[in-house]
């Protein structure tokens, strides 16, 4: 169950760029067409990536269908958790119950069953993860939408990861698999701006332009490593250690976004710290 020190750095640095991306979305002044941009440079970078990498085997094309479909749904709950929510109370509420929906369905679809150790851990970082939520009282407290909204993008992180672990595992060549399912996922969500936008597209695409075109590198790279990574070891180990991009999230949120860092935020910290050790410790 130990993951070797490679996949852990690059799982680590794939958890910084994916919280990066999140904040370029977070701060853009219209987070549907941040995020049309986001996913456009990501399917350009996808597309220039075809060349080298070619495409995946047939029994792939399956997975990348629902993929897309997942991750249009994901976006959506995205952009709506954005709207109505604080970086740092819907991200860490999303990320953090994943990692278990993640295992379960892994376990019931993959069979990767995880020892008792390992599911101690992946509870230990899940209940340090969302507890981050939970600053200031209740997510739901005085609104309940920010808490629907994460919980939907939560289910949508957990299949697209499922799907995209296995899809990667029969595609013959993973790379081949990330580079079209980047380009494929760039679609929808172009679509959906211009038709949400309608004559305005240009100008709210043209404002978000930087930011977007940031984010989409991020996260090519970020969700990229981590389908690779998903390919070749347990995917539960992986989500787990992936949401430690909520830390990263929390420091982006304190030291760009003006938002708090206290004594919660690092003792949840702490608890994330310790659930990965007591993961990557499992065998």
């Amino acid at each position: 169950m130990s993951l070797e020190i490679e996949v852990v750095a690059l799982v680590l640095a794939a958890a910084f760029f994916h919280a990066c991306w999140n904040a370029c979305v977070k701060v853009g002044s219209d987070g549907l067409a941040t995020l049309a941009v986001v996913n456009g440079a990501a399917a350009l970078i996808g597309a220039l990536a075809l060349p080298f990498v070619g495409s995946p085997e047939p029994g792939s094309w399956p997975n990348l269908a629902a993929s897309v479909v997942l991750h249009t749904a994901y976006y959506f709950f995205l952009v709506q958790q954005y709207r109505v929510g604080d970086l740092s109370h819907v991200y860490p509420l999303a990320r953090g119950l994943s990692p278990l929906m993640i295992a379960g369905a892994a376990a019931l679809f993959a069979g990767e069953l995880l020892a008792p150790l390992a599911w101690l851990g992946v509870c230990v970082a899940s209940l340090g993860i969302v507890s981050l939520a939970f600053e200031g009282g209740p997510p739901w407290k005085h609104d309940p939408r920010p808490v629907l909204f994460a919980t939907g993008t939560a289910v949508c992180i957990a299949a697209y990861s499922v799907v995209d672990g296995l899809g990667a595992r029969v595609a013959g060549n993973a790379f081949a698999y990330i580079a079209w399912l980047h380009l494929l996922n760039g679609i929808p969500t172009a679509v959906w701006a211009c038709v949400a936008r309608r004559g305005r597209a240009r100008a709210a695409l043209k404002a978000e332009f930087t930011k977007g075109v940031t984010g989409g590198a991020l996260q090519a790279v970020a969700y990229g490593a981590a389908v690779w990574a998903m390919s070749v070891t347990a995917m539960g180990a992986v989500s787990t250690l992936r949401e430690t991009s909520v830390i990263f999230a929390a420091a982006i949120g304190a030291l760009a976004l003006g938002e708090r860092f206290g004594g919660r935020r690092i003792a949840a910290s702490a608890l994330v710290v310790a659930g990965v050790i007591v993961l990557n410790a499992a065998g």
